[in-house]
């Protein structure tokens, strides 16, 4: 066995991937970034002797986030980001007992599976915590409580824990990256300004373009900065979409509309496209040749021979990136584009402050019978075949029901125009996969409106998974006592039976069947 990883739900054989990654990373990279964690780690527990400090909370939350799922290949990086690491470690003067790296070898190997599984759990949720947690702090947002428990998370990965004690230790992290969420909601909100409900176009204008994907809102800001009146397009990809619903960034008329359809996409989407791509956070997929020299990165994100775009006192120089959006030029005429289903616009905005904005017609149709069942279907897209079970389940739903959707899994049917229940379309886009923040507080005052509890409202979660922002999210919920959840299109294989049990016992976690049986067992 060269290598080890089961993070993502694509993994080999639904177990584990071990010889390269089914994400595209060789043995070397997962080998580095094993590395890499261990050494956060250590970092983690000479911190908590010795005091932690901004540095420290930098490069846990950096590490962690670049070792998320096609994130970063770059082993130079890696080992860089590593060095780093080492030296801040040895700064502290810890002992020699907390500060020995700790090997993952012995993790994913545990004897005890249960162990094993929860320490994953935790693991990957602390990886997807903290991509929310960075792109907070791009914007000038920290919590102290959320950094504390990168420390104490980390350090129980290298501790002797009961199942008891891990179970715990999770549904505590639920709770502090239910706080991440807010701190990130706030920081978007409060730069940007509340999203508002914004149809987007997938066509393509003449002209020279460049796509943004990943999920940084404040990267795309820069770029718009920097392209005002140059007579270069932006398009948004993936989990940017949202950001055209954001006042202060649809405020540049050149931020035109939402290129092509979810990540796992983008190999055949991006193949000879005559555009620049700036790649902000994942899912980034081994680059063809054929655009590889017209792909950019920047953060936590890397590929060997990608030009990389630094930060240098805070700010981000996208000139490259425009230059060469300029020297490709473009189509040469309009490009007419569509989502996986025919449809050509798409239409975002609906969190928290549009849906609570309009509570009282909501409140009203669910009593007068319009409106009988909410479903939340969202979360991450994926390659993996049995995802068009989403697309059919939205397409089944009755209609006197309301499709709440989040994330890029939402591109499995957002181009589908399913009408309108008393003037509210009957799917609505809250946003990323951070924005699950909008869909439990929307849950949260709907539950408050009706003197209920959230299990007892008409609403069911279909979640669809892909790598460690879902779990994050999955663990907030089931926290927050959150019950029913569907989730697919496969159980984690970090999730050993046993605890598999306990979810389902606990919190009837139902894996999906089909479209057709789970509705009816929902509805009845």
């Amino acid at each position: 066995m060269s290598m080890f990883c089961f993070q993502c739900e694509q993994t080999v054989g639904g177990k584990g991937c071990t010889v390269s990654g089914a994400c595209g990373k060789g043995e070397s990279t997962a080998n580095l970034q094993d590395g890499l964690t261990g050494k956060i780690v250590a970092l983690a527990r000479a911190a908590r002797e010795k005091g932690a400090n901004d540095v420290t909370d930098a490069l846990i939350i950096d590490a962690l986030f670049m070792t998320i799922t096609n994130v970063n290949f770059d082993d130079v990086a890696i080992q860089a980001l590593a060095s780093r690491i080492d030296s801040a470690k040895a700064s502290l003067g810890a002992s020699a007992s907390v500060s020995r790296d700790v090997n993952l070898d012995e993790l994913w190997h545990y004897k005890d599976e249960d162990i094993r599984s929860l320490k994953s759990l935790l693991l990957f949720g602390m990886r997807g915590m903290a991509a929310y947690a960075h792109h907070a702090g791009a914007l000038g947002k920290k919590s102290a409580e959320v950094n504390a428990f990168f420390y104490k998370g980390l350090s129980a990965l290298a501790d002797e824990l009961s199942i008891t004690d891990l179970l715990d230790l999770n549904m505590e992290f639920g709770i502090v990256n239910l706080k991440c969420m807010e701190l990130l909601d706030a920081a978007n909100t409060g730069t940007y300004g509340t999203p508002v409900p914004t149809k987007v176009t997938t066509n393509v204008e003449k002209g020279p373009f460049i796509v943004v994907t990943g999920h940084d809102l404040h990267d795309l800001a820069q770029l718009l900065e920097q392209t005002d009146g140059k007579g270069v397009n932006v398009y948004t990809h993936g989990e940017m979409l949202p950001c055209h619903a954001y006042p202060a960034l649809k405020k540049h008329p050149q931020l035109k509309g939402n290129f092509g359809t979810a990540w796992q996409n983008q190999q055949k989407e991006f193949d000879n496209l005559p555009g620049a791509v700036l790649f902000t956070t994942n899912c980034l997929m081994p680059p063809k040749a054929s655009y590889k020299d017209r792909i950019y990165s920047t953060s936590v994100v890397g590929y060997p021979g990608m030009v990389h775009i630094p930060e240098v006192n805070g700010k981000k120089d996208f000139s490259a990136v425009i230059s060469r959006a300029i020297e490709l030029g473009g189509y040469p005429e309009f490009k007419k584009m569509t989502g996986i289903n025919g449809g050509d616009v798409l239409t975002t905005g609906f969190g928290h402050g549009t849906v609570l904005s309009v509570a009282d017609k909501v409140i009203d149709a669910v009593k007068a019978g319009a409106l009988k069942h909410f479903f939340l279907v969202g979360g991450c897209d994926g390659a993996k075949p049995g995802r068009n079970y989403y697309t059919d389940f939205v397409q089944k739903t009755p209609k006197d029901t309301v499709v709440l959707t989040l994330a890029c899994g939402k591109f499995r049917f957002n181009d589908l125009d399913l009408g309108d229940i008393g003037g509210l379309p009957r799917i609505m886009d809250m946003g990323q996969c951070n924005d699950s923040y909008s869909a439990i507080k929307v849950a949260l005052a709907l539950a408050d409106a009706f003197k209920c509890g959230v299990n007892d409202l008409p609403l069911t979660l279909v979640l669809s998974w892909y790598e460690q922002k879902a779990v994050c999210v999955l663990l907030t919920l089931l926290a927050l006592g959150i019950k029913n959840i569907y989730l697919g299109p496969t159980l984690p294989a970090f999730v050993s039976s046993n605890v598999l049990k306990v979810l389902v016992e606990k919190w009837n976690v139902t894996p999906i069947s089909t479209p057709e049986a789970d509705l009816k067992k929902i509805l009845g």
